[in-house]
């Protein structure tokens, strides 16, 4: 069990997010995919949110990340 906890409460969010360039296109590769990386785990960093798996493709990224209940998932992207 995870130590996730909060004054009343334990918790465990884990979230799969995939991130797509608009059409698919193939554009995430060498420089690209390095800053990409560099981004989302300095945003990562700066919220308390953990990375446990991440994986860039050709056309999308995939994120396996535990995210804490005081964020929305659709909110911790915002810088």
């Amino acid at each position: 069990m995870d130590n996730n906890t909060l004054s009343h409460t334990r918790w465990t969010c884990k979230y799969h997010i995939v991130f797509a360039p608009k059409y698919r296109r193939k554009v995430i590769y060498k420089q690209i995919r390095a800053d990409i990386a560099h981004i989302l785990s300095e945003l990562c960093k700066r919220k308390g949110i953990e990375i446990i798996a991440a994986e860039c493709m050709l056309d999308n990224v995939h994120m396996f990340v535990s995210i804490p209940p005081k964020y929305s998932v659709s909110k911790i992207w915002v810088i």
